[in-house]
C-alpha cells in the first residue's frame, strides 16, 4: 500500500506548477519560447537614492532592457 500525499504537499505542488505557469515565456500564439531563444541587453540602470531621517533609505532603481526575440525559419 502506497502512503499518500499530505494536503500541504499537495498544495504545495499545485501552487509551484502555477509559478511556472506564469513566468514562461510564450509569443503571441501561445507557443512557449525557450530561453535560449531570447537575447536580453541591459541598456541603462539608474539609482535614485534618498535618505529620509537616521534608519530611513528610500532607494529606485530603473532598469532598462533591450529584448530580442529569434524568429523561427518558417514563420512570417
Amino acid at each position: 500500500m502506497s502512503k499518500s500525499k499530505s494536503i500541504s504537499r499537495s498544495l504545495g505542488e499545485f501552487l509551484g506548477h502555477i509559478f511556472r505557469g506564469v513566468r514562461t515565456k510564450v509569443d503571441d500564439k501561445g507557443r512557449v519560447i525557450p530561453p535560449e531563444q531570447v537575447k536580453r541587453t541591459e541598456v541603462r540602470r539608474t539609482v535614485e537614492e534618498e535618505k529620509q531621517g537616521e534608519h530611513v533609505i528610500l532607494r529606485r532603481t530603473t532598469i532598462e532592457e533591450v529584448e530580442v526575440r529569434r524568429s523561427d525559419a518558417g514563420s512570417a
